[in-house]
């Protein structure tokens, strides 16, 4: 936007536990942590609450490797590259992606009105079919639909479905700036962002089970495990949902320039559409969320990048059909 396979993560029970029993932590271990805990055990033992919070600390990290092996895992297991060249993560099929966007976009069309403007339907299936017609994307089933709504915004499901809100044609001005706009969505769709997104979220998933399982092997007071869980929901979104969404809008961003340049429209209207759009946002008292809370970059982020990236556009722009 502008703004079931499943796979498991088997975790064998951590090498580390508190006791009751004893007066001093107890320490469990495999070999090469052996020597690490003992060393903990002796420093610590004066201090039960201190060495019960670094035993702890230790089963994590111990867990936290154990994880790091799954990502490695399904990296190696489940990556393929895309369009733009980068690595993603797909623990889908194509079959279940294309099957969730028909599903999601019908049950859109019956929840959202479908403007009854001949002219802006026209002119977005002019522009969209413009744009298609020059990607590659095996069995699409390109529709695009205009949506009554004051929402400034388009979005894209998986499989070729493209939905335009009424609220951002006099934003997007003219068909340069419709052919930015649909150039980006239509990137969505062959980039496969949408799959890439349910995979990992399956995998933040897992490895989320993965760190509650551990910390209950643990013997962890319910207390730490739900705030451990609260803190890894936390962490999991600042530290990888969110920078990875802001990375995909900036490879459609990229993708889409290249595609309204193929289909005849002038790469440099991409820069423009985005300083109105910039400017409307603004007026709307949009724009104050801090950078690294959003899940697209920033208006002022697109457009350098955009403005970078017009030459190599220009040199494939061709002429219009």
């Amino acid at each position: 936007m502008l703004a079931t396979s499943r796979t498991f993560f088997l975790a064998s029970p951590l090498l580390l536990r508190l006791t009751d029993e004893a007066e001093s932590p107890q320490c469990i271990a495999g070999d090469k942590w052996r020597m690490a805990d003992r060393a903990f055990c002796t420093a610590l033992t004066a201090n039960r609450q201190v060495a019960t919070f670094f035993m702890r600390a230790i089963a994590i990290a111990k867990l936290a490797g154990l994880i790091l092996a799954c990502v490695g895992w399904a990296c190696f297991t489940g990556c393929v590259t895309n369009e733009a060249g980068r690595n993603q993560l797909m623990l889908v099929s194509a079959e279940q992606e294309m099957q969730m966007g028909l599903t999601a976009f019908d049950q859109m069309k019956k929840e959202v009105p479908i403007s009854k403007d001949p002219q802006a339907d026209e002119l977005v299936q002019r522009v969209g079919k413009r744009i298609a017609s020059v990607v590659s994307l095996p069995n699409a089933q390109w529709e695009f639909v205009v949506f009554e709504s004051k929402e400034a915004n388009a979005f894209c499901l998986p499989g070729g479905k493209i939905g335009v809100y009424t609220g951002i044609l006099p934003i997007t001005k003219d068909e340069a700036g419709l052919a930015t706009v649909l150039g980006h969505e239509v990137a969505h769709a062959t980039l496969h962002h949408g799959a890439e997104r349910v995979s990992r979220a399956m995998l933040r998933q897992g490895v989320g089970e993965g760190v509650g399982a551990g910390l209950s092997a643990a013997g962890a007071d319910p207390r730490v495990a739900s705030a451990s869980e609260v803190i890894y929901g936390t962490g999991s979104q600042l530290l990888e949902a969110l920078p990875h969404s802001r990375a995909q809008e900036s490879e459609a961003d990229h993708r889409g320039l290249i595609y309204m340049a193929l289909a005849g429209y002038d790469p440099e209207m991409a820069v423009a559409f985005w300083q109105r759009f910039s400017v409307f946002a603004i007026e709307k008292g949009g724009g104050n969320t801090l950078w690294f809370l959003r899940t697209h970059p920033l208006d002022e982020t697109r457009i350098k990048q955009l403005q970078q990236w017009v030459p190599e556009a220009k040199a494939q722009q061709r002429s219009p059909r």
